[in-house]
């Protein structure tokens, strides 16, 4: 058994998040929040979704969660409706799968399915398997930034 929630896309806005400079010591590493002061503003590096690597997916696609009820695997099914890549994909290549990129790097899926209506792409869906608690923390932290940028919000179903 497993237990849904949906993440849903209203509008966008830039995301920029409020960091601070960290104190100047000699060799000292950050490792917590409680260096920093409250004076400077960093521009976060988006979470970005590509099906052509190098080229950014600027459609909001709705995103539905499953996960177990041990938390030992669950499954994020992407729905793009009418993405940008069909108009651009014969000039910039085939699609190769979804890739999600963020601050700490890239994960991605080849799970990738285009649907057509009367002879016409309508839709991409994606599917992206997580095997272990791990990658599903790692899927929420780059949920988490991607919905912040996107303006997305997340919602618990019954």
């Amino acid at each position: 058994m497993s237990v849904s929630t949906n993440v849903f896309a209203p509008a966008s806005r830039p995301f920029v998040a409020q960091h601070a400079a960290p104190r100047q010591r000699p060799g000292h590493i950050l490792t917590s929040r409680r260096h920093l002061t409250h004076s400077q503003q960093l521009v976060c590096n988006a979470a970005t979704l590509q099906f052509i690597k190098g080229i950014d997916e600027p459609s909001v696609p709705d995103v539905k969660l499953t996960r177990s009820k041990d938390g030992s695997s669950g499954t994020a099914t992407f729905v793009f409706s009418t993405p940008s890549v069909f108009e651009s994909s014969e000039e910039l290549g085939d699609i190769t799968g979804l890739f999600m990129i963020d601050d700490e790097g890239e994960f991605s899926t080849v799970d990738v399915q285009a649907k057509f209506v009367n002879g016409k792409p309508d839709r991409i869906e994606a599917k992206y398997i997580m095997r272990s608690a791990f990658e599903w923390d790692r899927f929420m932290r780059y949920m988490e930034r991607y919905a912040e940028q996107q303006g997305l919000g997340f919602q618990k179903s019954k």
